[in-house]
This record gives C-alpha cells, sequence and structure tokens, in this order.
C-alpha cells in the first residue's frame, strides 16, 4: 500500500507520526482544502510528465492554485508538457492519482519544487493515499521530497496575496 510506503519513507527523520489520516478524501486540491481546514493554495500537488526519456517522468511540485504554463515549461525542460497517464503515474510512482507525492517513491524520480509554493510558511502534500497528508514547512518539502532544484513553470498564482 503507498501510505504504508510513505510511512516507512518518513521513518528515516521519525515523521511518520506527523502524517494526518483523514476520514474523508483529499484526492483533489479542494477535497484535501476542506478535510485539512486550510485555503487551497496551500494543497502542495504533485503533478507526473513526461521525462526527456519517454519511459521515465519527472514530478512538479506546486501549489494549489497553480497551473502549469506551457511556455514556461518548454523553456525550463526543453519539451512540452505531457501529463503521465494514471496507470504510468501509479507505476512510476507508486501513488494512485489522487494521492502523488515525492515521497516514498516506488522508481527515483526527479522532483522540481515550482516557485509558486515559496510564498507559504507550510504546506499539505500527499501522503501516497486520498485520505493523508502532512504539514510540512518549505525547507522540509524541498528535503524531504528530494527536491532537485526550484523551477518557475506555473501561472495563475501570481497576483494572489501571499500568506
Amino acid at each position: 500500500m503507498s501510505l504504508d510506503a510513505v510511512k516507512d519513507y518518513f521513518k528515516l527523520w521519525d515523521k511518520e507520526k506527523d502524517i494526518i489520516e483523514l476520514e474523508i478524501s483529499s484526492a483533489t486540491v479542494e477535497l484535501a482544502a476542506a478535510a485539512l481546514h486550510v485555503e487551497p493554495e496551500k494543497i502542495a500537488k504533485t503533478l507526473a510528465f513526461r521525462g526527456l526519456e519517454s519511459e521515465n517522468g519527472i514530478l512538479i511540485v506546486a501549489a494549489g492554485d497553480a497551473k502549469i504554463d506551457n511556455k514556461k515549461f518548454r523553456h525550463t525542460f526543453g519539451m512540452k508538457a505531457r501529463m503521465l497517464s494514471p496507470e504510468e503515474t501509479l507505476e512510476q510512482t507508486g501513488h494512485a492519482v489522487g494521492g502523488v507525492c515525492p515521497f516514498g517513491l516506488a522508481h527515483p524520480l526527479p522532483v522540481f519544487m515550482d516557485i509558486s509554493l515559496k510564498r507559504f510558511e507550510k504546506v499539505y502534500p500527499a501522503c501516497g493515499s486520498s485520505t493523508s497528508a502532512i504539514g510540512l514547512s518549505i525547507e522540509e518539502l524541498y528535503e524531504y521530497g528530494k527536491g532537485k532544484e526550484w523551477v518557475d513553470v506555473c501561472k495563475g498564482w501570481e497576483d494572489r496575496e501571499e500568506n
């Protein structure tokens, strides 16, 4: 089970007890925000895209109110933004859509953190299931998520007030 893989992963930092297991679905930004009683933009969503080598994916972690900007993505990665299918996402990450996160991955994938997250002191990524999350500082998210680098590949969040 994917949640168990993430719990095992967080044992490295003695953080597995900080995982929030919910009674209701947190599979979308809106559902997660409602379940956790936080603003939607503070949900750290993980999106899975095809990498340069078509068989390998890359992960982008972005704020809940951010949308991928195709021009920025192409400029940053030198390729078109093409999301993995739900089946490919599960195969490459070990997490089903709705619980995708950069923790406890089935295969090592490059993880890029979008600057849309830097507005916040604390964000809430999923933990491998559609009923789990964890509250992390931006520094913790980058460290535990094994961030490769900060990127600017999203739009739609810039005019929002910082929290």
